[in-house]
């Protein structure tokens, strides 16, 4: 197995052989052109939580969230996809490189297409995801392109890397005629759900059923990438932040409520990104490179949930500035049902990934549940937007702190013994 990283021609991007990178490797980190890739994300993040904020409130809560489930699967899906090609094959070569361009440019035009999809869905008409279907087949088809080089390059993996060229074809194909067509309803929500089964059923049948050992992504640089999105979708909760306290500072200047907002908000986000870093997933992927699968899937899940706070986020904003057409209790529920399925998304994702789930973490689960609760019940007795905000801070802060105070040996045992045990 070669590894084009190993090369010291660092002037020169000359095409290189696809043989795999090597699964191995120490040091292996995030690329320039990783991060470069992943800023994209940053509009299609941004323009998916503007979106559901003014849905919700707006009071269209259900068509809201539906929209912004389908532009959310959209967005993080293709950004695994070229995640994982690129842990296992990136040769950073111009070829490469210029795929990855437009799989960039795809982003944009998937993101300038997300207003049209929640009008849409709001409306009731037929779904216009005309523009998110260009932007999501131009993404995909260079990954065509990728899938098919590798294929021709590395023998040892060719029908793993056609299955994943096929399957994606074929998709491609159904969205296309999907959009083409401009079925009803009915028939739109039952192609749309057998395509999302081909999308993803796709890497499990290339990776595990084709018996040629799947690709050779590389367990620490996957768990980076991952985590980089994470702290890319917690920046909208930075961003939500800011308009909530700009909201009160633009109508009576800087006083102690603006500052408590700004602290909660910062509070709500530094608390998210804490818990998600509590586990190292690493080095048991690295070992039970099956558990991929759930732990990668599941994380679809858990960044439409970082995203959806920061839409909470503007919501409290945009109801602070009397824009709002929703009340007090309802803008405090867009902010703590998203923060609620981080948090159980983060268990689930441990349990799944370490195949265990201990009394501790049922005790901290229902602790960061009781402040949600009371974060609501706060708001329907009448409390301010502001102490709800800060309440509503301590629902990660459960569980930093009881894993800080008695969870980190919970954790370091769980590890321990998960992999002590046989792949």
């Amino acid at each position: 197995m070669t590894d084009s990283h190993d090369k010291t021609d660092a002037v020169h991007h000359r095409l290189a052989r696809m043989a795999g990178r090597n699964p191995d490797q120490s040091h292996r980190v995030a690329t320039p052109l990783e991060l470069l890739f992943d800023l994209t994300f940053v509009i299609g993040f941004g323009a998916a939580a503007a979106q559901l904020a003014h849905a919700l409130a707006d009071g269209h809560s259900v068509s809201g969230v539906a929209a912004f489930g389908v532009v959310m699967f959209a967005i993080c899906w293709a950004w695994i996809n070229y995640s994982w090609f690129s842990s296992a094959y990136d040769t950073d070569d111009w070829a490469f490189r210029l795929a990855t361009f437009v799989q960039m440019i795809g982003v944009i035009v998937l993101s300038l297409g997300v207003p049209r999809a929640f009008a849409s869905i709001d409306h009731g008409t037929r779904l216009d995801i005309d523009v998110i279907a260009l932007g999501y087949v131009i993404m995909r088809l260079a990954m065509v392109f990728l899938w098919l080089r590798a294929a021709r390059e590395d023998a040892t993996r060719r029908k793993t890397c056609l299955t994943y060229a096929v399957t994606i074809l074929v998709a491609q194909i159904g969205w296309i005629a999907l959009v083409l067509a401009e079925p009803g309803w009915p028939v739109t929500i039952l192609v749309w759900a057998l395509l999302l089964l081909v999308e993803m059923a796709g890497p499990v049948i290339a990776e595990g059923w084709i018996g040629e050992g799947g690709t050779p992504w590389h367990a620490h640089h996957i768990a980076e990438r991952y985590g980089l999105l994470a702290i890319i979708g917690l920046g909208e909760g930075i961003i939500g932040t800011v308009a909530s306290v700009s909201a009160i500072v633009e109508r009576q200047g800087w006083s102690a409520e603006s500052i408590m907002i700004c602290a909660a908000g910062i509070g709500l986000t530094f608390g998210m990104w804490w818990m998600y870093f509590i586990l190292p997933a690493a080095p048991v992927l690295h070992k039970f490179r099956h558990r991929a699968f759930p732990w990668g899937y599941l994380h679809i899940v858990l960044f439409a949930a970082i995203a959806a706070t920061g839409a909470g986020l503007h919501v409290v904003g945009n109801f602070i500035e009397h824009k709002a057409k929703i009340g007090a209790v309802a803008t405090v529920i867009a902010a703590a049902v998203p923060v609620g399925l981080f948090i159980v998304a983060i268990y689930v994702i441990y349990s799944a990934l370490l195949r265990t789930f201990d009394p501790l973490h049922a005790l901290l689960l229902g602790a960061s549940a009781a402040v949600l609760c009371a974060t609501v019940a706060l708001a329907s007795m009448g409390a301010s937007i502001t102490l709800c905000l800060a309440v509503l801070t301590l629902a990660p802060a459960a569980t930093v702190i009881g894993y800080e105070i008695a969870g980190v040996r919970y954790v370091r045992d769980a590890l321990a013994q998960a992999l002590a045990k046989k792949p």
